[in-house]
């Protein structure tokens, strides 16, 4: 079958090729991939800077397709069904982070995409216990987000409680940023998105799907703006989802005191300068919220069913598998918001 592998470490060094299909063996589901989306971690490891990359791996782990082959040990998936999975592939089993189910904090996982070869195959395995049937009103290029879509889910409703009449600003339009703020709109939220100029055609994609209100913080004065939106206040929630220091600063000066920051971006470096006095004096949570875990995805597909949240209105562009670099080069200029990778649109 063809993929695009990640042969070695460094930059590049990404082949579209032929390697063997995969077999569906005990509690394996064989999926063949009809979309798979581009992520921020796939342009990390296409530059060589992703350490948790381990190759030579087929990248992509966001994803949509149609079960072809099931192993013996399978109970409650079947051949036809329209699917989605997880990105988790195996986990230690015994740790406190895996008994709790948080499989994003164990520290033994491997990933599809990463350490597992991933979605920009013609097909791929995953275990049953991460594999979801989609509701038959999503379609398979919407499901293909749904990776994305969990995150937004983690970092909003179960890291960051939104609640409905929340005002929240989000820090980043891009794929993340975007999801965030249909989440947050799922749950009765006033959202502002925070973006820059060059971000004109991602506010855009935001304001058709919900966002209240989109700044650039190049030409307008976001705290004049969520001042008077909040009455002097400040926002109730903060989601910073560009990876850049100072929008993680902005969202700690944004925030009303005993607010939420949550941090979903990774910064440049691990150890960053942040603005603890304001953590401190104005009894801020600031809270982490890394990746999904089962949980998330359960309530994304709810909200995915219920059609209060919508991905495929953030993307942008959609390109073969054998045209993946066109793909890939679109997303590191920052051309749109969300880039995906097309294996067979005969899918349905």
């Amino acid at each position: 079958m063809k993929a695009v592998v990640k042969t070695e470490t460094g930059f590049d060094h990404m082949q579209y090729t032929d390697i063997p299909e995969p077999k569906a063996t005990g509690d394996l589901v064989k999926i063949k991939i009809a979309y798979s989306g581009i992520c921020g971690t796939d342009l990390h490891a296409f530059k060589g800077t992703y350490a948790s990359t381990k190759p030579p791996v087929v990248l992509g782990h966001e994803f949509s397709g149609v079960v072809t082959e099931i192993g013996p040990d399978v109970k409650n998936i079947k051949v036809g069904d329209r699917v989605t999975s997880e990105t988790t592939f195996k986990t230690c089993g015994v740790c406190p982070m895996c008994k709790s189910k948080d499989y994003n904090l164990c520290g033994n996982r491997q990933g599809i995409g990463t350490q597992i070869n991933g979605s920009m195959a013609e097909y791929l395995v995953s275990r049953e216990e991460s594999v979801h049937v989609l509701p038959d009103n999503v379609s398979l290029l919407s499901a293909a987000l749904t990776e994305p879509l969990a995150c937004g889910v983690h970092a909003a409703i179960e890291k960051g409680n939104v609640q409905p009449g929340d005002i929240c600003v989000v820090f980043g339009v891009g794929a993340i940023g975007q999801m965030v703020m249909q989440v947050a709109k799922s749950q009765g939220a006033t959202v502002i998105v925070a973006g820059l100029s060059h971000d004109a055609e991602r506010f855009e994609i935001a304001k058709s799907a919900g966002a209240d209100r989109c700044v650039d913080q190049q030409t307008e004065n976001i705290k004049d703006i969520v001042m008077e939106m909040t009455n002097g206040v400040g926002a109730d929630k903060c989601f910073e989802c560009s990876g850049a220091v100072p929008a993680a600063n902005k969202a700690l000066e944004l925030v009303r005191r005993k607010g939420t920051v949550v941090q979903m971006g990774v910064f440049p470096q691990s150890h960053e300068s942040i603005w603890t006095d304001l953590i401190l004096h104005h009894e801020i949570n600031y809270v982490g919220s890394r990746s999904q875990k089962p949980s998330s995805w359960v309530k994304a597909l709810e909200l995915l069913a219920a059609g209060t949240v919508v991905p495929e209105k953030i993307v942008t562009s959609i390109d073969p598998l054998e045209k993946w670099r066109d793909g890939f080069d679109k997303m590191i200029r920052g051309e749109g918001a969300k880039g995906v990778i097309v294996l067979d649109d005969s899918l349905q």
